[in-house]
């Protein structure tokens, strides 16, 4: 694998670190108070942290994505509720609804991943690099050097009189390099063959407890930070309470407790990236909130300028389609009623005069009633009095005084 991590990851990390080292070795050469800058444990741990700005830099971008992607999956989580209870007994199914609806919403689950898999790579590599300092361990990559082959191998960008400058730097008297479960033949590669030590393992608990303490409790407030955004319906997830506990509590713990493996350098980079994470989550977040507020702002006004204006009466949208309908309608016919308006009225009186001489007649007892007409209800009575029409007044008298 080392043809693939040497120059994807080990050579870009060290010749960054390598460049802020010479950018920071140049401004303390202007310094008076400054002495043998390259081997100055300030600016070495200077450069570990700027090592830590470019490459979060780089990852921005990626790491808002990440936080859009846990929001638009926070947001999704009803809608993909509805869908397995939809779609319980049909699995293909359900993928292909769990697809459609990631695609209507512009979820991609791989990009949402995509900076926790640049991250550990970068990481480890980190790591890696600065242990490969000092290589006369046999654990994490060691190759068991001596002290005096470690200080005249290159490690990847740096020559072996960086290496040196390097093991060489004290960070408030501790090398950076250094690890308080270090083993103390270990120790001699910080300094030249045959020299004396200027430093003892107190120096190096002395550093790396403070760093290990500010890391955990940065790692514990960026999950609260974290977990403080999460929806109730996906905090109430069995499973997410158990990560949300290893988060608050077990990662912080496991730095405590495996920190005492860690060089300097790599505890300097912890607290870096967990203070640029602390600082980064609430701008992203407070940009998102504020982004939020203004889609609400604007769904509100859209909603003012659809209500009606006050004294002005409603309109039913319902009926503005039929109206509109009706009218079409009537002008599609107007020329055909035009055409036969005349006949029509013919008909008309044609069905008038016909209907007169029995439209004043009451139907007999359990008799049929006449197709269109509305039955009578029992009891006798009265039926509605007909059209009038021409000649029907004098046959109605004629009627009345035989009845007398």
């Amino acid at each position: 694998m080392s043809f693939i991590t040497d120059p994807l990851v080990y050579y870009p990390i060290s010749g960054i670190l390598w460049f802020w080292h010479k950018i920071f070795a140049f401004l303390g050469g202007l310094l008076p108070w400054v002495g043998d800058p390259d081997s100055n444990g300030i600016i070495w741990a200077m450069s570990v942290i700027f090592l830590v700005v470019t490459l979060r830099i780089m990852l921005f971008w990626p790491a808002a994505k990440q936080i859009r992607f846990s929001r638009k999956m926070q947001e999704m989580q009803p809608k993909m509720k509805e869908l397995q209870k939809r779609y319980k007994n049909d699995r293909e199914k359900l993928m292909t609804e769990q697809r459609k609806l990631q695609k209507a919403e512009g979820f991609n689950p791989l990009l949402g991943c995509l900076p926790m898999f640049i991250q550990i790579p970068v990481f480890l590599g980190l790591f890696h690099v600065l242990r490969s300092f000092n290589r006369m361990g046999t654990s994490f990559n060691g190759l068991g050097m001596t002290a005096e082959e470690t200080r005249n191998t290159g490690n990847y960008v740096f020559n072996a009189e960086e290496v040196q400058s390097f093991l060489d730097a004290r960070l408030f008297g501790a090398p950076l390099s250094s690890f308080i479960s270090q083993p103390v033949e270990q120790f001699q590669a910080f300094v030249e063959p045959g020299a004396m030590l200027d430093f003892a393992r107190w120096n190096i608990i002395v550093v790396a407890v403070p760093l290990m303490i500010i890391s955990a409790v940065t790692t514990h407030f960026n999950a609260r930070v974290s977990l403080s955004r999460q929806s109730p319906e996906a905090a109430a997830n069995p499973q997410a309470k158990i990560m949300n506990q290893l988060m608050l509590w077990a990662f912080p713990i496991g730095i405590l407790v495996t920190g005492a493996f860690w060089p300097m350098a790599i505890l300097v980079y912890m607290v870096t990236n967990n203070l640029w994470t602390l600082a980064q989550q609430y701008y992203l977040y407070e940009k998102m909130a504020k982004e939020d507020d203004a889609a609400a702002l604007q769904r509100r006004e859209e909603q003012k300028s659809l209500a009606p204006k006050v004294g002005v009466r409603p309109v039913n949208p319902k009926k503005g389609r039929r109206a509109a309908a009706t009218t079409t309608s009537r002008g599609g016919a107007a020329g055909v009623e035009t055409g036969t308006a005349t006949a029509t009225v013919q008909d008309d009186d044609d069905d008038e005069q016909a209907n007169a001489p029995t439209a004043g007649k009451a139907p007999a007892p359990g008799a049929k009633p006449r197709p269109g007409q509305k039955p009578q209800p029992p009891g006798g009575q009265r039926s509605r009095p007909a059209q009038k029409a021409g000649g029907s007044k004098a046959k109605n008298r004629k009627k009345k005084k035989k009845k007398r």
